[in-house]
């Protein structure tokens, strides 16, 4: 089921917690607990899109559980199956000037600018986290210099040098032979 373009995915129902309609949550949000402050969510389910308000929420040691309001027993829990959790991206906090949201750069134009020439590598295919710091996995196209993909750290004023969310663009400073 494709995600609707003013919704983001921030997690996923996992599984059923006990028998009073716990869910397990698999958060992408950081801290993971955050999840839980945007409401409602949209669970994307394999039968439709259903809206909900969590109500309350405890961290355990095996991850985050959450109770939805109106899901009151394990089989109503187990309907909800392994579903998208989403949420308005209106709802997200402003971040500071020169701060950006993953799903911001996902899909960006790639340009490498070098004394000799711009060379396009490609667009932002995913981010990996990697506790040292983020990494842009870009992928080339058809327009890219190549079809490779790289692994370019996201090191703003070392390798990142421009963002331009409004012409699609990321400016790096990337040597394209790596």
């Amino acid at each position: 089921m494709p995600a609707n373009l003013e919704r983001l995915a921030v997690g996923k129902i996992v599984g059923v917690f006990g028998i009073k309609g716990w869910v397990k949550v698999k958060s992408d949000t950081e801290p993971e607990e955050n999840i839980v402050h945007y409401s409602p969510w949209f669970v994307c389910t394999p039968h439709g899109v259903k809206t909900f308000e969590v109500d309350a929420y405890t961290l355990r040691p095996q991850g985050l559980v959450v109770h939805l309001v109106g899901i009151d027993d394990r089989d109503r829990a187990e309907g909800l199956g392994k579903a998208r959790i989403e949420v308005e991206k209106s709802l997200l906090p402003e971040l500071p000037k020169g701060d950006y949201y993953w799903h911001e750069l996902l899909g960006l134009r790639v340009v490498t600018v070098s004394e000799k020439a711009q060379l396009d590598l490609g667009k932002i295919e995913r981010i990996m986290e990697t506790g040292a710091n983020d990494v842009l996995v870009v992928k080339g196209d058809e327009i890219s210099v190549d079809d490779k993909e790289r692994l370019i750290p996201y090191l703003p004023g070392e390798f990142v040098h421009t963002i331009d969310l409004q012409s699609g663009q990321m400016i790096v400073d990337w040597d394209p032979e790596f």
